[in-house]
């Protein structure tokens, strides 16, 4: 009995041992789906008690990453008056932002809206998208970057994120949106 529960453990340390530098790789881009994933699901967070966290223009963009109040400073969405200055929440940037923060304990993506977080980033086909990278839309250039939106990849043509005023954190379809750009990843 002990020589099969010592082969069984050998056996199983091998296992772990072939197996550890895959398993290594794909660590955070699960850990960034697991984490977007707990907060759609509305579960507690660092800086946010628990519950629905609803779009805001603009949320997410304090000091630290995290659901805030939002600005009113170049909102053009449907619902009016601007809720933003009154409704603590997340855009999609400030989502993406608190997502990659809360994988990587610090704050990677850094201040700023979609241009500036898709330039911290290297592009990857599409092909080649995993889970945990982010999806970009708008237009990217050589010489310029002009995007509106992201979303957090969470496989099989799918997107955590926070689309717009009057919807919460929500998985969507990378399709919902007619200008894809392209998908990209943070490498330490």
């Amino acid at each position: 009995m002990r020589r099969a529960v010592r082969l069984t453990l050998a056996g199983g340390v091998l296992v772990l041992a072939a197996g550890s530098a895959p398993l290594v790789v794909a660590k955070e881009p699960n850990r960034l789906v697991a984490i977007a994933g707990a907060i759609e699901d509305g579960q507690r967070q660092s800086r946010w008690a628990g519950g629905a966290i609803p779009y805001v223009w603009g949320g997410g963009h304090d000091k630290l990453p995290g659901p805030s109040r939002g600005t009113c400073l170049g909102y053009h969405g449907s619902i009016k008056p601007c809720p933003a200055a009154t409704t603590t929440g997340l855009d999609c940037s400030g989502l993406a932002r608190w997502v990659y923060h809360l994988a990587f304990k610090e704050d990677v993506l850094g201040p700023g809206n979609t241009d500036d977080h898709l330039r911290r980033l290297r592009k990857v086909p599409a092909r080649a998208a995993r889970p945990g990278d982010l999806v970009f839309y708008g237009k990217v250039r050589k010489r310029s970057v002009r995007t509106h939106h992201v979303g957090i990849y969470i496989g099989d043509g799918k997107m955590i994120n926070a689309l717009r005023t009057g919807t919460t954190i929500r998985t969507d379809p990378v399709d919902i949106l007619p200008d894809l750009a392209g998908y990209y990843r943070y490498e330490r």
